[in-house]
């Protein structure tokens, strides 16, 4: 077997692009770049890290993001007060709601720029110009502005620069690559379940273009463009948006397909292979496969890397250790090679399951995690709450959050050896809070299509 250090190595060559010079990392890069392993790192090194990448997140964003700034002196806070990981409960949390916030049209523009931290680049906007259009064209500028959204269709839109991009995407890979050891090599085959990364701005799909980068070859289960209008019009159950989801039902058979005839012929060769992303779109292929009689034994040949959106249809959620044993009985691909991923388009922390417990692992180098009462009171570790974090990767707006996630937290692992905090297993939404998130979105889309009931 390959050492973890040697495999990390390998990793780290296949994905130099994503790295900037080590001479210019920011704390939070130090904190993604140099540990070898973001869930097993020395807890004191952890908070050397930790500390010292929120403290100049928060101090860039304090310094030069206006609107946060006003923020921070409403709530009586500045950088000074921040004297170690003790203070951290003194930063101001944004609510997730925030970035649902925006206007239409050039007012959308001027939204953006009190949002970003920095100056946004010079753009021309025209009248006509949708949500798209304009974000198309920041990006054009060397701006990464992605969204994701909820089942109301109001989007969340995130403006990240370049760089911070190219940060959460090699985090996302190194939470992946590492958690599966010693599954990953380059010389394998991937399907990723989710919206071709160079042909839409939807956050889920955009951030797996480093999946292209990590092994040979990558086939894609959306490969169209998905254009947040478009999102918004299908997710509706108005004529519009049934119209929309019949247009699209003979390509979403078509896409199972696919993914069965990839699954036959990579068996026959004894391909290694993985599955990233959404999970009702493999539950769909599984189901598929069941009624025709037919499944496969890829075991240590193959893994599944999951990213949230466990309702198959409304009313009907599939349990995260219902799933993995139909991916054995299907696919015969064991669980600890089936792990699931939580994540948001506002965040650049990835937590991950552990093989051992499916526990969701908490980055521990330049993230930090609380959960929050009702009253905005941390709640001490095992008790329920909202899943708040600071985040110190982010230069390109404060990614200081409150989410509308419901979670409990650890100290440490219940089952493996890692010495990260953990989230149980699931995460739901609180009470009164919409599903959100890109998987939840694909799945309005297509799971009426996929599986022949309402969406």
């Amino acid at each position: 077997m390959i050492e973890f250090k040697e495999y990390i190595k390998n990793l780290n060559k296949r994905l130099h692009n994503y790295i900037p010079d080590p001479a210019t990392f920011t704390p939070g890069e130090e904190g993604v770049f140099k540990p070898l392993d973001l869930y097993n790192h020395p807890k004191k090194e952890a908070d050397e890290y930790k500390f010292k990448a929120i403290k100049y997140a928060f101090k860039h964003h304090y310094e030069n993001n206006s609107f946060y700034k006003k923020y921070c002196k409403e709530n009586n806070v500045t950088p000074d007060d921040i004297k170690s990981i003790d203070d951290f409960n003194k930063i101001p949390l944004i609510p997730d709601k925030f970035f649902k916030t925006y206007p239409s049209g050039k007012e959308f523009a001027m939204w953006l720029a009190t949002t970003y931290t920095g100056e946004l680049p010079n753009i021309v906007i025209k009248r006509t110009d949708d949500h798209d259009a304009i974000i198309n064209k920041f990006n054009d500028a060397g701006l990464v502005i992605s969204y994701s959204s909820g089942t109301s269709g109001r989007h969340t839109f995130i403006p990240r620069d370049k760089r911070t991009f190219n940060d959460t995407e090699y985090a996302i890979a190194k939470a992946a690559i590492t958690m599966i050891y010693p599954f990953w090599e380059y010389d394998s085959y991937g399907y990723l379940l989710m919206p071709n990364p160079f042909k839409t701005n939807v956050f889920a799909g955009k951030v797996c273009s480093v999946y292209f980068d990590a092994i040979k070859d990558v086939q894609v289960a959306l490969d169209r463009e998905l254009k947040a209008d478009l999102i918004r019009a299908a997710m509706k159950n108005n004529l519009k948006g049934r119209i929309i989801r019949y247009a699209m039902q003979r390509e979403n058979k078509k896409m199972m397909e696919r993914i069965i005839n990839w699954l036959r012929e990579n068996y026959k060769n004894k391909n290694k292979i993985s599955f990233i992303g959404a999970p009702f779109i493999l539950y769909f292929v599984m189901e598929e496969l069941e009624r025709n009689g037919e499944s496969f034994d890829f075991g240590e040949n193959g893994a599944v890397i999951t990213g949230g959106g466990w309702k198959i249809f409304e009313g009907q959620r599939i349990p995260v250790e219902e799933f993995r044993k139909k991916v054995e009985k299907i696919l015969g691909i064991p669980p600890e090679n089936c792990l699931d991923l939580y994540g948001m388009v506002e965040g650049n922390g990835w937590m991950i399951h552990c093989p051992e417990g499916h526990y969701l692992h908490i980055p521990s180098t330049y993230y930090h995690a609380m959960v929050i009462d009702e009253n905005g009171e941390e709640v001490a570790y095992g008790e329920k709450g909202r899943f708040a974090f600071l985040d110190g990767l982010a230069m390109s707006y404060p990614s200081f959050i409150i989410s509308g996630d419901e979670v409990r937290m650890y100290e440490e692992c219940p089952v493996c050896h890692r010495s990260s905090p953990v989230l149980e297993p699931e995460v739901s939404r609180a009470k009164g809070d919409e599903m959100r998130g890109c998987a939840e979105e694909m799945r309005r889309v297509l799971s009426m299509d996929l599986g022949g009931k309402d969406a």
